[in-house]
């Protein structure tokens, strides 16, 4: 039987395109990607911007420069996208999917911000539109929801998805260092970029769980704003305290349902109890934790960053595009679900752990206690610290509204006698009680 051919070209030749441009050009797969994708799979163009630079084991034949060129080219079959970025690259990939060109990307933030519009054009053109490698790295967490899980009900996504907070949060717990003697320890290492601010405030997260949620819930890829926090305002006193209680700091990805129809998608730090399975995932790794009315809870864990990982998991994608280019098919667009509401996020409730600086005189503690009370706060726990002329007192509350723990630190802040509010995270706790 002949072997068909797939002819593929690639946008991008970076962290991402150079890995997998190897792993395209490897002689001992050829019979591997021909097994999986029942067709010989031929890079025929990689477009970069400088034409001039030296790329260890791309072959300079290989090397164009015109992007829309590469695009729309009449005889390739599939066109990868690992450049990056939104506004250019949207209109590459919109000129290729309305040839028919099927795309694989590992664009997160475009995919989070117009994939339902995209995923639309390439159902109506007959092509496919993959994206693996925009979530987690090398995790088939993407693939596990469409295929494996199709036929589940999804109560929960929960997962640490972003490799440089993670690394920053696990250095500071190991090490009992402040945020920025790890964060720039993590840039001089590679693991955090010049400018943090996309992972450590959670941007990249934020993505990233919108397109989880799509995929589990069937919400739309449309550049919703979901509520985010990052970590920066996290110090050694916060995770030391974690440590005393047996817990651990992690920055999470949360997607769930809530009842029937609401829904409710955030990133923010949490202190989880060590027992957890996220608890243990450090280092640049990354983990998701799934929980299905039927299957119960499902974890995956891997390298959640770094361009041979996702190098990886965009090859997966490849390969599922040339299965379907031969036999002449396309993926449905999954559905998207018009009863799902957006919860709000003051009434979710949740067990807070959360820091104040007060002057140290007598009666400061009552005024602050006050404050709770008038909110409906009720506090589980709490620790005074002197320093000086003022004291830092650290609450645990029991299980609260979000809404009334906002109105909470609003009025603290507001008091003569607080200096500064600190830190304020949610702990997921096994009894709350």
């Amino acid at each position: 039987m002949s072997t068909s051919n797939v002819r593929v070209a690639m946008i991008g030749a970076g962290t991402v395109g150079q890995p997998l441009a190897r792993l395209l050009l490897d002689s001992n797969r050829v019979d591997m990607l021909v097994d999986a994708a029942a067709a010989r799979i031929e890079l025929v163009a990689i477009c970069v911007r400088d034409g001039a630079k030296s790329r260890p084991g791309v072959p300079a034949q290989l090397i164009v420069t015109d992007s829309m060129a590469t695009a729309t080219r009449d005889d390739i079959d599939v066109l990868i996208e690992v450049a990056g970025g939104v506004e250019g690259t949207r209109e590459l990939i919109e000129a290729a999917l309305s040839r028919g060109t099927t795309v694989v990307t590992a664009n997160k933030a475009l995919m989070a911000a117009a994939g339902s519009e995209l995923i639309a054009l390439a159902h109506q053109h007959g092509a496919d539109l993959y994206y693996e490698g925009a979530v987690a790295g090398g995790i088939p967490i993407l693939r596990a929801l469409r295929t494996s899980l199709a036929g589940e009900r999804i109560n929960r996504v929960m997962g640490i998805v972003n490799g440089t907070t993670n690394f920053i949060l696990s250095k500071m717990s190991a090490e009992a260092s402040d945020y920025g003697a790890v964060l720039a320890e993590a840039q001089a290492l590679g693991y955090a970029e010049s400018d943090p601010t996309a992972d450590v405030e959670g941007f990249d997260a934020a993505a990233k769980v919108t397109i989880l949620s799509s995929l589990a819930f069937g919400t739309a890829l449309c550049g919703e704003v979901i509520h985010r926090e990052g970590i920066s305002r996290i110090s050694a006193g916060d995770v030391a305290y974690a440590h005393r209680h047996s817990l651990v700091i992690k920055l999470l990805g949360i997607a769930e349902r809530i009842g029937e129809h609401g829904i409710s998608r955030r990133v923010h730090p949490v202190m989880l109890p060590m027992d957890h399975p996220l608890a243990s995932v450090h280092g640049a790794f990354n983990a998701v934790f799934v929980e299905g009315a039927s299957s119960g809870p499902l974890m995956w864990l891997g390298q959640g960053a770094g361009g041979e990982p996702t190098a990886a998991a965009v090859l997966g994608d490849v390969v599922a595009a040339a299965r379907n280019r031969v036999t002449r098919r396309c993926d449905a667009p999954l559905s998207i679900d018009p009863s799902l509401q957006i919860f709000p996020l003051g009434e979710l409730q949740s067990v807070f752990y959360l820091t104040v600086d007060v002057l140290d005189r007598p009666g400061v503690l009552a005024t602050v206690a006050g404050v709770f009370g008038e909110h409906s706060v009720s506090i589980k726990s709490m620790e005074q610290s002197g320093f000086g002329d003022e004291a830092r007192l650290t609450f645990l509350t029991h299980m609260v509204f979000e809404s009334d723990i906002s109105a909470t630190l609003e009025d603290l802040a507001q008091l003569d006698v607080v200096d500064s509010v600190g830190s304020c995270i949610r702990v997921l706790e096994d009894d709350p009680s």
